[in-house]
């Protein structure tokens, strides 16, 4: 309790990344079977609305009752939260973060350079101006 140590972690840059990762990764898997679950729940609510209390019964877009249309919706929508999920984190993960940045970045510097370039040019400086004009 009163030692001198520090209690500082020495945990490796690259290993808290990847723990980071997998935590973000079983939290949108997490979140998925959340989705999943509630869109069961919610696809049975629909149905025991409509078909057993009645409710809006009346309204049948192409001759369809409308929760068919709202699972439809629900469904698609689901579709896409588990594609995002499953799918395009692995193509665009952490690598395809990075690299673009750095190509961002590198976009960036060699426009900053274009510019410097053209301030030089525009607006040398008073000490190269005098040099250029003895020569």
């Amino acid at each position: 309790m009163f030692s001198k140590t520090d209690d500082k972690s020495t945990v490796d840059p690259d290993q808290q990344a990847l723990f980071e990762h997998a935590q973000l990764r079983i939290n949108q898997k997490k979140r998925l079977n959340l989705h999943f679950v509630l869109f069961l729940v919610g696809c049975v609510f629909l149905i025991v609305l409509n078909v057993v209390l009645g409710y809006g019964s009346e309204f049948t877009p192409f001759n369809t009752p409308w929760f068919v249309w709202a699972i439809l919706i629900w469904a698609f929508l689901f579709l896409v939260h588990a594609l995002n999920v499953l799918f395009s984190q692995k193509f665009m993960g952490k690598q395809w973060e990075e690299k673009q940045r750095t190509k961002l970045v590198e976009k960036q510097k060699k426009k900053i350079a274009q510019l410097q370039e053209q301030v030089e040019k525009e607006f040398p400086p008073p000490f190269e101006a005098g040099l250029k004009k003895k020569e």
